[in-house]
């Protein structure tokens, strides 16, 4: 994807929004890629034990994919110079094939100096906010 110019974006714009699968298998991989391997994020017994509805994506990993979001829409991860999130709610994660689906979009919220642009963040899975306060500062070309 080519990143867009900094005189190309005005506040407003808005970043086209994608959708991402997440499913047992992943949290699967995720977990041995970070080496968190809470028992809420592969065990349906224990997850519903603590209240949770279901095995729950890492918060990690959901931020992971809004962090992914960003850099595929700037073009190159080195453009962002800024991320941040807060969690909202939990990605529950079924137990089939299709597993959850996480849907992020972006609007750019202002134009900064240095050729640089926020962008607010949102996520959502089943209908739920599942980041709030999501932004990243992206340097652009």
């Amino acid at each position: 994807m080519t990143s867009p110019s900094y005189d190309e974006v005005a506040a407003g714009t808005e970043l086209p929004p994608r959708s991402y699968q997440v499913t047992r298998r992943d949290l699967v991989r995720y977990a041995g890629a970070s080496g968190d391997f809470n028992v809420i994020h592969w065990n349906e017994r224990v997850a519903k034990s603590v209240g949770l509805p279901n095995v729950i994506a890492h918060g990690m990993l959901t931020m992971a994919l809004a962090g992914r979001f960003v850099t595929e829409w700037a073009g190159d991860p080195g453009a962002v110079t800024e991320f941040a999130v807060r969690f909202s709610s939990p990605v529950v994660v079924p137990d089939d094939d299709k597993g959850a689906t996480v849907e992020i979009a972006g609007t750019v919220a202002e134009k900064l100096p240095l050729n640089e642009v926020r962008v607010e963040i949102t996520a959502r899975s089943e209908g739920a906010k599942v980041l709030t306060r999501a932004h990243a500062v992206v340097r652009l070309p």
